[in-house]
């Protein structure tokens, strides 16, 4: 998972969270364990999320993004610079 080992644990939830957890991951189309770790990791490892889809157009649209790296700068594709070598 995040650098290790994959651990098992179990956690054990009141009704009133376990729904709004299995209603938010339908509305995302993640399965309840992945949106519980996706969660978990950015509360708890700091790790900066992604932009959350607030509707289906915006979450199909975003299946679309591939990661890609680092985005070059403005002065990186200037015309100019291009061609010097």
């Amino acid at each position: 998972m995040f650098g290790g080992a994959k651990q098992h644990m179990t956690i054990t939830l009141g009704p009133e969270l376990e729904a709004a957890l299995n209603d938010l991951a339908r509305k995302q189309g993640l399965s309840p364990d992945a949106l519980a770790v996706k969660v978990l990791s950015q509360h708890l490892l700091d790790i900066p999320g992604a932009i959350e889809p607030n509707d289906d157009w915006e979450r199909r649209l975003l299946g679309f993004a591939i990661p890609c790296g680092v985005s070059l700068s403005n002065e990186d594709l200037d015309r100019e610079k291009m061609y010097d070598r």
